[in-house]
């Protein structure tokens, strides 16, 4: 079966010299604060938890970047912070090859879900060794986050446009 559109074939093209590749993974920052201990241990109820993720992409040289997933998970009890683990998992990759709105994708989505599973171990070992039970982090859809991201850029780029015209 063939595929007939230039374009997709331009890009078949295009994509088939892209390289990529990963130089190093490594934990950038660690943090880890139990503000109540040693009283917090005696506490009893059940726990919420708040995770936040960021993200920063620096260049480091042509072709290369250096992406910082920072995760912060904190754990409230009784309205009181009962621990705070904050990490900044870092990787180095060597990225070539592809346009920019792909360049973005995989500095937005492939690279963050690289270094994903390294940032959940960083903090499972960081609640268990503060005292607490082992703490897993759930997968995170970092395609779907990065699209969302897009679509609000966009919308935001749009209101913009329209706010200028009014």
């Amino acid at each position: 079966m063939s595929n007939d559109n230039p374009a997709a074939n331009g890009q078949a093209g295009a994509q088939a010299t892209a390289q990529l590749a990963i130089q190093k993974i490594y934990l950038k920052d660690a943090s880890f604060e139990v503000p109540g201990a040693p009283e917090v241990f005696q506490e009893q109820g059940q726990p919420q938890f708040k995770l936040e993720l960021n993200q920063r992409v620096n260049t480091v040289a042509q072709s290369v970047y250096e992406v910082v997933l920072g995760v912060t998970l904190t754990c409230e009890l009784n309205e009181k912070t009962v621990f705070l683990a904050e990490i900044k998992q870092a990787g180095i990759f060597s990225i070539e090859g592809f346009d920019e709105a792909n360049l973005q994708a995989v500095l937005g989505a492939w690279c963050p879900q690289t270094l994903f599973p390294y940032a959940r171990s960083a903090i499972s070992d960081l609640v268990l060794a503060g005292g607490f039970p082992p703490f897993l982090l759930q997968p995170i859809n970092f395609e779907q986050l990065y699209a969302e991201q897009v679509r609000r850029r966009a919308a935001e780029a749009q209101g913009e446009g329209l706010v200028g015209h009014a």
